[in-house]
Parts: C-alpha cells; sequence; structure tokens
C-alpha cells in the first residue's frame, strides 16, 4: 500500500497554536519574569529566535528556548495554556478518512515532540497515522536536506520513489524530498504558486493523487 506523509503546522493543523506559544506566551513569560513591557520583551525573543532561524534544531526546542532565557515557569504548563488553539484546517479529517481508506499515513514534521504529540492529540487525527516522525526529536535532523529523508526511507525500509510527501514549506517539503526522487506536493494555502505539483489544500492533494 502506498505511503503518504503529512507535515504538521500549516498542512494539517492550524499555525494559531505555535504562534500563541511563541509569539504570545513566551514574550509573556518573559516579561513578567523580568519587569519589562511586553513589547520590549516581544522584540528581544523575536531578534534571538531569528538569530538561531528554522534550519536549526534549537529552533524548534521549547527546553533550549527556557535555558537561553532563564525562564524559571514550566515550559509543559505554557503549551497546555494554548491548547484549545490547536486547531485542524477545515477539510483536514474528510480528506484524511478518505486516504485512509487507500494508503497508509504518516506525519513527518519539524515539530518538536513536545508540540507533535500535544497538537495531534488535540486535534483528534492520531488514529489516521501508521507513523508519526518528529524529524528533530527522533532524527536530530531538520527537514533542511537529503540526509534526512533518506534516514526516513531508511527506516521505513521503503524506496524514495515509493513515497508520497506534502507540506507547506517550498524548500524543507518540496525541493529537498524532489532532489530524492519522492513524489511531493508544495502546499500553498495562499495560491501563490501554480503547477501541478503546487496546490492550494488537501482536498486537491487528494485529486492529484487521483
Amino acid at each position: 500500500m502506498p505511503l503518504i506523509s503529512f507535515d504538521l503546522d500549516g498542512t494539517l493543523v492550524t499555525d494559531e497554536f505555535t504562534q500563541m506559544v511563541w509569539h504570545r506566551g513566551m514574550p509573556e513569560l518573559y516579561a513578567e519574569q523580568y519587569r519589562c513591557d511586553f513589547e520590549h520583551a516581544q522584540a528581544l525573543l523575536f531578534r534571538e529566535y531569528n538569530k538561531i532561524g528554522d534550519a536549526a534544531l534549537e529552533w524548534y526546542d521549547i527546553r533550549f528556548w527556557f535555558r537561553f532565557f532563564n525562564l524559571r515557569s514550566s515550559w509543559r504548563s505554557l503549551l497546555a495554556k494554548f491548547i484549545q488553539h490547536i486547531k485542524t484546517y477545515p477539510e483536514v479529517h474528510e480528506v484524511l478518512d478518505q486516504l485512509s481508506r487507500r494508503y497508509q499515513l504518516m506525519i513527518t514534521s519539524n515539530a518538536a515532540r513536545e508540540f507533535l504529540n500535544m497538537e495531534i492529540e488535540a486535534a483528534g487525527i492520531a488514529a489516521y497515522f501508521k507513523h508519526i516522525v518528529s524529524a528533530t526529536s527522533d532524527f536530530q535532523h531538520v527537514k533542511k536536506d537529503r540526509e534526512f529523508y533518506q534516514k526516513l526511507c531508511r527506516r521505513l525500509n521503503i524506496d524514495s520513489a515509493d513515497l508520497i510527501h506534502v507540506g507547506d514549506h517550498y524548500r524543507f517539503d518540496y525541493l529537498v524530498p524532489c532532489e530524492l526522487g519522492i513524489k511531493s506536493f508544495f502546499l500553498d494555502r495562499k495560491c501563490g504558486h501554480a503547477g501541478p505539483f503546487m496546490v492550494g489544500d488537501l482536498e486537491e492533494f487528494s485529486c492529484r493523487l487521483e
């Protein structure tokens, strides 16, 4: 049975939860602990986030950032505080239900396990997936180069040509896996791209598989 790999944030679930954690919750904790205003704390944290960048493992590691800023609060409590902001896109459950009858499904995400497990459970989508992979936690890789996807295929004991992948990061989810012969789709919900492997939502992705 063919295997389809889905990115998580921006593909299956909206980025509302992660935005609330990193852009609101973390600055609030910093501002409270160091007695500064929220805007100052937010600007400082954004500056440090951007120094690291999304190609680095640390970018995704909330434990790293709590240590970096010497925050005394609990990262677990921070995630739990915003759990109500975990939401799937409107078409997700129907598409997953349909595709799971014809394909094996998996999640391949850069999200650390701390986020990944909570998001999947709260979104109610865990039962659809045979494999759930955190690139950063399970492989100590970011999906930025071919090495990650090579290791993934070896672990799954499949050829790259037998894997289909879809995600919303043009480089991590489309260009890089394409280099290995993985049939990849770029999910652009803002519809800024057009082409045979560009889709506007997962319903369109499902149709492209026919």
